[in-house]
């Protein structure tokens, strides 16, 4: 896809490059021409990886270019696979033999295997050394190297964005309200430099409306200049253009000025004037700190407005006045709906009765991106009134557009942003295109198999799924991926990625053979490559395309949604590292028969409630590092789990564990474990001797004889040890029954952790330990009373988020609470589940509580005159409340209305007016 740079390094060489070097420092015996044609192949392919780094710099490629890129791509793929098999050879142990005759016939056995091994590998080796050969030959004799560069440096282009600064405003469609709030901005009294910055998506508008505002408020400042900056800026020449623009004047300004005479020629300027500067599409902090330079900080009313697609680049120039990083909304659907038909119709009145409904389908599909509305609207107008061509656009929206000037020029602007992204981004970026279509992708499940995929490299002290984390919020800082379903520490729990950017990614993964997709009719991606990734979506389709044609023995990642009984059987794919079945309801338990064959299997998710077993030779998976159960009806582990000593990752949704679990030392996340009656005290000893544990989930299913002191005593001591060592997330549910827990004998404390979720249980009171929980930052927690002490002891954790307080005793007489204004400094969410007689909240408390739910009693507000409103008025982020009003004892109505109505006119002066909801009971 022309316009689009190549993002080559996709994962294959630089993982293939650590195995590599893992054979040859490794203690893996092999003869010394294998190892001296491995060091070839390392140091051969690290050339070649040097050069497919510098092709993603490359603007378009020449057709001898991209075509020794498919090939070095390629057998950097086989040569892994042959890698990958040997190791696993390597490692694999056979079981323990009985006896000493018996030992060493295994040994001379494991010996004869091993030199078949090696043997087997020696040809393979030499056969793909001749390759690399051949290639590196064919790097030489077409001076690739210069191409490249020929490549990078020819490339110029018509800036995308020219368009929209030349645009008549009164063709524009819903971008009155945000110039008029941005007008505002920029015109009001203050005298201090104020700069905004304008974020939003690419072909969001960004560069029309701030022109809109440029034209429209430049009149009442003494000088003004608009300036673009794009993605490898020319500084100097930036700084020339402004320094011109604000002079006016014939000023001659050499080309050899330095960036030093210009910024002190802007600075000097500038002292005394009102100015207004817009800097558009700015992609880096760098750039605009140099700039920044240049613009001097007066009090005169002076403004600058900053657009870029980057959030952290947005907050950078505003700082410290977050508040003017405007975000620019998607349009309406009645301003999408006005822009779209005057498009292809010349007006909303002109579009055909029959065309009407297909085309409110089309402009859904385009997300109120304006880009996105005028490019598909004018690909309509090259098309008939025939609304069968309407169903193919409609069709192809999100699934790889077809070639057409308008969509060629959308794509161009739409990859300004995924040149930006670092090439680990890039392929995180693409691997997206494993879900389907308007899929709702959840964060951790993508961050699993990034991890997975070996696309995540540790940075600096950071775990892997830390640093898997920080690329999907990257992601989204950069308005490559839509956030769903915000946390109560306002990140991202979910994303979606819009159709225009999906149409990239789809040309981008087919281009370099990353993802291959099939089972839909209007959509089956053929691979002119052996196919490595494949995505099969099977949901609500009845006719589905099947893989039958495709050649399945090379794939690595196979990915499956609505399973049917056409899938693939396992047996086809000998090369699986990944599998995930999703949303499986109708897979067979046969399916998985073949499953321990996949030697080299290291992620399998299985979603699918009618899934109940796993096959016992589970355990001769000995790759397996992931294994996601949740969604199954899987309620037992086979007892052979025990052996996946490479597992780190164990989700399931309440099974039980098989003794033995103290050997699966490498696991960091366990939940959710059933621990009943059956569960033996061994097993809770064992469970404290995995050390390495990050994230723990039990389900606690114990009559009342076994909460004896002995049992309790060993989960707390087990608990115990976890916590000294890495546990960062607990979580603690029952069946419904009060147990007892006496985690106040929990010594030392957790230190590291960070979530505790035990509200289905009922604490005496709050421990003493938790007092010095510098790390909490989420909550959950059942008490038998909720006193004014248990606020204090709270109140005072220093980096608390989030708070969820249950009690399960109705305390006579009710409790009255107060939240001072040295409490609960940071906590954005608070939940209170328990009868209080009042809560009230002091001036300067909870200053960033953004949500707020909990009881009271409406007679004992009444009758308090502290605060009529509980001190609402006082909680000055939030955004929404939720309260339960006891009304016994309160005999009339008006009483309840009253309370209701103050504290709704007390919210209702709050910034960001959020609107209560009250709930009556008795």
């Amino acid at each position: 896809m022309e316009g689009v740079r190549v993002s080559a390094a996709t994962g294959v060489l630089k993982s293939l490059l650590c195995k590599l070097a893992a054979l040859l420092e490794g203690e893996y015996k092999m003869h010394k021409g294998l190892r001296r044609d491995i060091a070839f192949l390392k140091d051969e392919l690290s050339s070649m990886n040097a050069l497919l780094e510098k092709l993603a710099e490359a603007e378009a490629l020449d057709t001898q270019l991209r075509e020794w890129r498919d090939q070095v791509r390629e057998m950097a793929y086989e040569i892994e696979d042959y890698i990958d098999r040997y190791m696993n050879h390597h490692i694999h142990r056979d079981p323990d033999k009985p006896n000493a005759v018996m030992g060493l016939f295994w040994k001379g056995v494991c010996k004869v295997k091993s030199f078949g091994a090696h043997h087997e590998m020696a040809v393979q080796i030499k056969e793909l050394k001749s390759r690399i050969i051949e290639a590196s030959q064919r790097h030489d004799r077409y001076r690739l190297d210069a191409m490249v560069c020929s490549a990078s440096s020819n490339a110029v282009r018509t800036d995308p964005r020219l368009p929209a600064l030349f645009v008549e405003g009164a063709s524009l469609v819903g971008i009155e309200g945000p110039k008029d709030e941005l007008i505002k901005l920029v015109t009001d009294e203050e005298v201090s430099l104020k700069v905004v910055s304008l974020i939003g998506f690419g072909g969001s508008g960004k560069t029309t409306l701030a022109n809109q505002v440029y034209q429209k408020a430049g009149r009442l400042f003494n000088c003004q200049a608009f300036v673009s900056v794009s993605q490898n800026p020319d500084i100097r020449k930036i700084l020339r253009s402004m320094l011109s623009q604000i002079r006016k004047e014939d000023f001659p300004i050499s080309r050899s000025s330095d960036e030093a005479w210009l910024i002190n020629s802007m600075r000097d300027f500038l002292k005394d004037k009102r100015y207004l500067i817009v800097i558009d599409d700015i992609w880096s902090i760098q750039a605009w700190k140099t700039i920044k330079c240049a613009l001097l900080e007066n009090s005169c009313g002076s403004r600058i407005i900053v657009t870029t697609r980057n959030v952290s680049v947005a907050k950078s120039c505003c700082f410290p006045r977050l508040d003017l990083a405007y975000e620019l909304r998607p349009l309406t659907e009645a301003d999408s709906k006005i822009l779209f038909f005057t498009r292809v119709f010349g007006s909303v009145e002109k579009c055909p009765l029959h065309l009407n409904e297909i085309s409110t389908e089309i402009i859904k599909k385009c997300g109120g991106l304006p880009l996105a509305i005028i490019t598909i609207g004018s690909l309509l107008t090259t098309k008939s009134d025939s609304r069968e061509d309407w169903v193919r656009v409609r069709n192809s929206i999100g699934r790889g557009l077809e070639k057409n000037p308008h969509v060629e020029e959308m794509e161009r602007i739409l990859s300004l942003s995924y040149n930006d992204l670092t090439l680990q981004l890039k392929t995180c970026l693409l691997y997206l295109s494993m879900y389907p279509e308007d899929y709702e992708v959840q964060m951790e499940d993508l961050v699993r198999r990034w991890i997975a995929e070996r696309f995540v490299k540790v940075d600096g002290g950071k775990n892997l799924f830390d640093t898997g984390k920080g690329y999907f919020y990257e992601l989204i800082n950069r308005n490559m991926i839509q956030p769903t379903y915000i946390n109560y520490d306002g990140q991202a729990m979910a994303c979606r990625v819009h159709d225009m950017i999906r149409d990239l990614i789809i040309s981008k993964a087919l281009e370099e053979n990353f993802i291959t997709s099939s089972g839909h009719q209007t959509h089956s991606l053929v691979a002119q490559h052996k196919v490595r990734r494949l995505s099969i979506d099977y949901r609500g389709l009845e006719n589905v395309k099947t893989v039958s044609s495709m050649v399945t023995a090379h794939v690595r990642t196979l990915g499956v949604f609505g399973c049917t009984g056409q899938v693939p059987p396992l047996s086809e794919f000998p090369a699986l590292r990944m599998l995930a079945l999703d949303r499986s309801e109708k897979l067979e338990i046969g399916y998985l028969k073949n499953i321990t064959k996949l030697c080299l299997l290291r992620y399998l998710r299985i979603e699918g409630s009618c899934i109940t077993e796993l096959p016992e030779q589970i355990g001769d998976l000995q790759c397996l590092e992931m294994l996601d159960l949740h969604g199954t009806g899987i309620r037992e582990l086979p007892t052979s789990i025990v052996q996946l000593l490479q597992l780190k990752l164990l989700l399931v949704d309440g099974a039980k564990l098989p003794h033995g679990i103290g050997n699966m030392q490498g696991i960091e996340e366990l939940s959710c474990i059933t621990v009943d009656d059956s569960t033996s005290i061994n097993l809770l000893q064992e469970l404290g001797g995995l050390t390495r544990m990050r994230i723990l989930g039990l389900k606690l299913c114990m009559s009342a004889h076994k909460t004896s002191t002995r049992y309790v005593d060993k989960l707390v001591s087990s608990l115990g040890k976890l916590g000294s060592s890495q546990l960062e997330r607990l979580s603690v549910k029952t069946d419904g029954r009060l147990i007892g827990i006496p985690f106040g004998s929990w010594s030392p404390p957790p230190r590291l952790l960070q979530e505790l979720i035990t509200s289905d249980l009922c604490l005496c009171q709050i421990p003493d330990w938790m007092a010095s929980m510098a790390s909490l930052t989420c909550l959950q927690i059942g008490v038998n009373r909720v006193t004014q002490e248990t606020l204090l002891v709270l109140g005072g954790l220093p980096v608390l988020l989030s708070l969820t307080l249950n009690s399960s005793q109705n305390a006579e007489p009710k409790q009255r609470l107060v939240v001072s204004n040295n409490m609960f400094r940071c906590l954005k969410r608070f939940l209170l589940y328990c009868e209080v007689g009042l809560l009230t909240f002091e001036a300067g408390a909870m200053p960033k509580l953004k949500a707020l739910e909990f009881q009271i009693v409406a007679l004992e507000a009444k009758s308090a005159c502290i605060a009529p409103d509980l001190g609402i008025s006082n909680l000055c982020a939030l955004s929404d409340l939720c309260l339960w009003i006891d009304c016994q004892g309160e005999k009339a109505e008006e009483g309840v209305h009253e309370l209701e109505s103050v504290i709704r006119i007390a919210a209702s002066l709050l910034p960001n007016r959020p609107t209560p909801y009250f709930h009556r009971l008795y």
